[in-house]
């Protein structure tokens, strides 16, 4: 991350699927964005043209798949108002540059920063970020995140990202393309990074409510720490280990809170040996990486499991409070926070599940692991 620069969003950007058109085609794309502060903010973008966590069984997209050559055709910021319509403010709407340039040509596997920008955002009111994008068909991936849009997002065919108007755009559904790091000028104390799945990007809660517990710690701890969510959906720790551009994203953090494991139990049938030597590998890159760099670890959270898949948990879970991660600063116990109790303490209580039963956290789980941790973090830093 650049000096001076955090991010301006405790929303999630990272990407777990690839767009791929079976023709060239253009397409806009715009996103709300809720950003942690208001007023007159200095914007610029990074991106990493490269999928991050695997999605599903990865037969679709996997971690470390680079996406192809694509082009930025023109890319705005603008005040977004209170409601996310699918329109901006028509005298707010500013353009985002690339050495000066309006557009820009996006290499496989690139990273790249924008120009700086500044865009004044009211009180309350929305970042729009608006991009259009060129894709020249199936064989040019484009990285982008599909699950239950947790921000509104609209999508419309042709360069329209200038356009005030929410002529001719139409919601999203599940698909949300955005720079990896959206940023803005502030200096911070520190930056924390939250590396995980979808529980910590926050699928399920509410949309444009920022209800998941990443969100509400930033909240929490004021807008003078950074905060740069990257949870992303379908993850597992075997998606790091290789030192992949995912963890690069959490090396530009001061401390990063790791909570993941447990699509590894779920999807992966990953044994308690492997997920342990995954999470200890992880956590020796960071800090080889960046000496200093404090790791905070999660227990895995209660996710209704059974049988073989329980006896990993318990097991992982003993591991990591047992404190035998070695180069770990703490342990945040997010599982005792959420679970039941013994000996049902592998199941999510009841007023935190999300609705049909769904064990991911809801927006009140959100709230008790957020107050739990802030918590905890304050004990653990004085």
């Amino acid at each position: 991350m650049q000096t001076g620069f955090t991010s301006l969003t405790a929303l999630s950007s990272a990407s777990n699927f690839m767009w791929r058109p079976a023709k060239s085609t253009t397409m806009t794309f715009r996103t709300y964005i809720r950003p942690r502060q208001y007023g007159q903010l200095s914007f610029k973008l990074w991106h990493s043209n490269t999928v991050d966590s695997t999605w599903a069984d990865g037969s679709e997209s996997k971690a470390n798949d680079q996406g192809g050559q694509w082009r930025i055709e023109s890319c705005f910021v603008a005040d977004g108002g209170l409601q996310p319509d699918g329109s901006v403010a028509e005298d707010s709407v500013r353009p985002v540059m690339f050495g000066g340039e309006v557009s820009r040509n996006v290499e496989k596997g690139e990273q790249f920063w924008s120009d700086q920008v500044s865009v004044l955002i009211p009180e309350h009111h929305f970042l729009a970020f608006s991009w259009s994008i060129t894709v020249d068909g199936n064989e040019n991936g484009l990285p982008f995140n599909t699950e239950t849009l947790l921000a509104s997002a609209y999508e419309a065919e042709g360069d329209l990202a200038g356009q005030a108007s929410a002529n001719l755009y139409a919601p999203a559904g599940n698909r949300q393309v955005l720079p990896s790091l959206l940023a803005y000028e502030k200096a911070v104390s520190k930056q924390i990074v939250f590396l995980g799945d979808s529980i910590t990007q926050g699928v399920r809660t509410e949309q444009d409510g920022y209800a998941f517990w990443a969100a509400k710690i930033g909240a929490g701890l004021g807008a003078d720490i950074g905060v740069w969510n990257i949870g992303s959906g379908w993850a597992r720790a075997y998606d790091l280990v290789d030192d992949s551009p995912w963890l690069n994203k959490a090396k530009f953090g001061d401390e990063v809170v790791i909570c993941l494991g447990v699509n590894d139990i779920g999807t992966a049938n990953r044994s308690a040996e492997q997920l342990k030597a995954d999470l200890t590998a992880i956590i020796q890159q960071l800090i080889e990486n960046k000496p200093g760099l404090a790791v905070w670890l999660c227990t895995l959270p209660a996710f209704n499991f059974e049988g073989e898949h329980e006896l990993v948990w318990r097991t992982v879970n003993d591991w990591i409070r047992t404190g035998s991660a070695a180069g770990v600063a703490g342990v945040f116990d997010m599982a005792k926070v959420l679970g039941q109790a013994a000996p049902n303490d592998q199941l999510l209580q009841a007023a935190y599940m999300s609705p049909h039963n769904d064990p991911h956290p809801n927006g009140h789980a959100g709230t008790a692991v957020a107050e739990a941790f802030l918590d905890w973090y304050t004990e653990h830093t004085k």
